[in-house]
C-alpha cells in the first residue's frame, strides 16, 4: 500500500512537470500527458501501473463529469439542445453501425456483433478529453457550448450499444425491441435519479446548518451518490451526474454562500486538474499491457486496423456534422433555430474535435476475458488495441492539428467580446447601485460618512466605465494601465506591511492571512477590470 501511494505521488509530480512543459510549448496538456505516459510505460518503475475499469468509472468519472456539468451554461445548453441531442444519441448510434460494418468487412473473423461492440466503445467523443482540450483553444463560444454539451450527453447511447452488443456476442442473439426499450429507460431513469438526488442535496445545502467546509465536502459526495444510485439499478450513471450537476449548477447562487462558492471553486479546480492529469497519463501507461495482449495478430497489422477504423470514424463524424448543418438550414424555414446558417467551417471543426479518451479505454477493458468457462472472448485483445490506437489518433493527432485547422479556416466568433461584455455588466451594476442608494437613502448619502464614501466610489467607477464604453483611444488605455499599475504597487506594499506586522507577537497570524486574502481578491478585481 505504501509503495502504491509513493508511486501515485511520483506520478502527480511527473504530471506537474509535463503540464509546465506543455504550457511552455503552448500545447494542450492532455496531449503531452498521453505521450509522456507512453514514454514512462517503458520504464520498469511504471510498467506495472494498471487501469481498473471499475476504478476509472467510479473514482474518476463522477467528479470530472460533475465539474464539467457545473461549468456548462444551462442557457447555452438549452439554446443548442437540438444539435446536442442529435449528436449525443442518433449520430452515436449511426457511427456505431458504420464502424460495425466496416470492421466486419476489414478484419478477418470479426462478426457484426463484435463490430457493434467496437462501435459502441469508440463512437462517442469523451467528455473529459473534449472539454479539457477545447477549453484551452480560442474557439467560438457556440462551438464550445455544443461540444461540451454533446460530450456530456453521449454516454447513454454508446452504453446501450455496448451492453447489447456484448450480450449478442455472449449469447449469439440480439433483440432490437429490447434494445430500444432499454435505451429509453436508461436515459429517462438515469436523468430522473440524478435530478432526484440533486434536489435532496439542494435541500441539505439550503436548509441544514452547514458551514463552508461542510458544503465543499458535500459537493464532492454529490456526484458519487448520483452515479452509484443510477448504476446500482442499471441505468446511466453518467446521465445522472450530468442532469443532477446541471440542476445544482443553476441553483448555486441560492444554495451556497459566497464563502462556499469561493472555496469550492479553488478546491475543485485543483482536484479536477490532478484527476485529469492522472487520467491522461494512465492512458499512455497502458501501451505495454495492450501490446502484450495482442496474441497472434502482428503489431503492424493491428496498427493498420486501428488507423483504418480511426479514419472511418473521423470521416463519418465530419459527414454527420456537415449533414446536420444542411439539415439545420433546411429546418430553419419551418422552425426557429439558434443558427439558421451554420456554414461548413464550424461543422468541419466540430467534426475534427471528436477526441476519444479514458472512457473508451475503460469500456474496452471492461470486456470479460471469457464468454463462459474455458472459452475466451473472441478478439478481445484486438478490440482493446484498436481502441488504444483510436484514442492516440484522435487525441494526439487531431488534438495537435486542431489549432492549425481553426487558424486555417479563419473561424470568426461573431459574439460580443468578453471584455466588452464585462465592461457593460460592470457599467449596469454601478448604475443600478447608485440608483438604489439615491432612492433608498437619499440625503443620508451626504450625512453618513460610510454611505457617502461608497456613493463617491461608485460615481468614480461609473464615470470610468462610461469613458471606457464611449472611447477606446490609445491615450485612454495608457491612463488605465498606469492607474492599475499604481494600484497594484499599492497592494504589494500592503502585503509587505502585513508580512512585517506578522512578526509582531500581538497579532494573530490567522487574521493576517485573512487580510492577505482580501488583498488577493482586490487584485483579482483590478486585473479583471483591465480594459485594453
Amino acid at each position: 500500500m505504501q509503495t502504491l501511494f509513493i508511486e501515485y505521488v511520483s506520478l502527480i509530480l511527473i504530471i506537474l512537470a509535463l503540464v509546465m512543459f506543455a504550457n511552455k510549448l503552448r500545447i494542450a496538456y492532455p496531449i503531452v500527458l498521453v505521450v509522456g505516459g507512453l514514454i514512462l510505460s517503458y520504464f520498469p518503475a511504471f510498467s506495472n501501473v494498471k487501469i481498473e475499469p471499475d476504478l476509472v468509472f467510479f473514482i474518476f468519472l463522477p467528479p470530472l463529469l460533475y465539474e464539467s456539468a457545473w461549468q456548462t451554461s444551462w442557457k447555452e445548453f438549452w439554446k443548442w439542445r437540438r444539435v446536442i441531442a442529435s449528436f449525443a444519441f442518433p449520430i452515436v448510434i449511426l457511427t456505431s453501425c458504420v464502424v460495425a460494418f466496416v470492421s466486419q468487412a476489414l478484419i478477418p473473423g470479426f462478426t457484426l456483433a463484435l463490430g457493434f461492440l467496437l462501435g459502441g466503445i469508440i463512437s462517442p467523443p469523451d467528455a473529459i478529453s473534449a472539454t479539457t482540450i477545447m477549453r484551452q483553444l480560442k474557439v467560438p463560444k457556440r462551438l464550445l457550448s455544443i461540444i461540451e454539451g454533446e460530450s456530456l450527453m453521449n454516454d447513454a447511447s454508446s452504453l446501450i450499444v455496448f451492453r447489447f452488443a456484448l450480450a449478442a456476442v455472449i449469447t449469439g442473439q440480439f433483440h432490437w425491441q429490447a434494445a430500444a426499450n432499454s435505451f429509453f429507460w436508461v436515459i429517462v431513469m438515469g436523468t430522473l435519479i440524478g435530478l432526484a438526488i440533486g434536489f435532496v442535496f439542494y435541500a441539505i445545502h439550503k436548509w441544514l446548518p452547514t458551514t463552508p467546509s461542510i458544503e465543499v465536502v458535500l459537493t464532492f459526495l454529490t456526484p458519487y451518490f448520483m452515479y452509484y444510485a443510477a448504476e446500482h439499478f442499471h441505468f446511466s450513471g453518467v446521465l445522472a451526474v450530468v442532469s443532477g450537476g446541471l440542476l445544482l449548477s443553476s441553483k448555486r447562487q441560492s444554495m451556497l454562500t459566497y464563502l462556499s462558492r469561493l472555496q469550492s471553486t479553488n478546491v475543485w479546480s485543483s482536484l479536477v486538474f490532478v484527476l485529469n492529469g492522472l487520467v491522461f497519463l494512465l492512458i499512455g501507461l497502458q501501451l505495454p499491457t495492450v501490446v502484450q495482449q495482442l496474441g497472434d495478430t502482428s503489431i503492424v497489422t493491428a496498427v493498420g486496423y486501428g488507423l483504418a477504423i480511426s479514419f472511418v470514424l473521423t470521416l463519418c463524424r465530419i459527414i454527420c456534422t456537415l449533414g446536420a448543418s444542411l439539415f439545420t438550414r433546411f429546418m430553419s424555414h419551418f422552425i426557429k433555430v439558434a443558427d439558421p446558417n451554420p456554414g461548413w467551417r464550424l461543422p468541419v471543426i466540430f467534426g475534427w474535435a471528436g477526441m476519444r479518451g479514458v472512457v473508451s479505454l475503460a469500456s474496452a477493458l471492461a470486456i470479460p476475458l471469457y464468454i463462459q468457462e474455458g472459452q475466451a472472448f473472441p478478439n478481445r485483445n484486438l478490440i482493446l488495441f484498436i481502441t488504444f490506437i483510436v484514442i492516440l489518433v484522435t487525441l494526439v493527432f487531431q488534438g495537435l492539428t486542431l489549432p492549425w485547422l481553426i487558424k486555417k479556416l479563419k473561424i470568426k466568433d461573431n459574439s460580443t467580446p468578453e471584455k466588452e461584455q464585462e465592461v457593460s455588466i460592470q457599467h449596469k451594476m454601478a448604475q443600478n447601485s447608485l440608483a438604489y442608494l439615491e432612492e433608498k437613502y437619499g440625503k443620508n448619502c451626504l450625512q453618513n460618512e460610510h454611505i457617502s464614501n461608497l456613493y463617491e466610489r461608485l460615481t468614480i467607477e461609473l464615470s470610468f466605465l462610461s469613458q471606457a464604453i464611449e472611447t477606446r483611444e490609445t491615450s485612454h488605455g495608457f491612463t488605465i494601465k498606469k492607474n492599475q499599475t499604481i494600484y497594484l504597487e499599492l497592494l504589494e506594499q500592503q502585503r509587505i506591511l502585513l508580512n512585517e506586522i506578522n512578526h509582531l507577537d500581538e497579532f494573530d497570524e490567522e487574521l493576517i492571512r485573512k487580510y492577505h486574502t482580501l488583498i488577493d481578491i482586490e487584485e483579482y478585481k483590478i486585473r479583471e477590470k483591465a480594459i485594453l
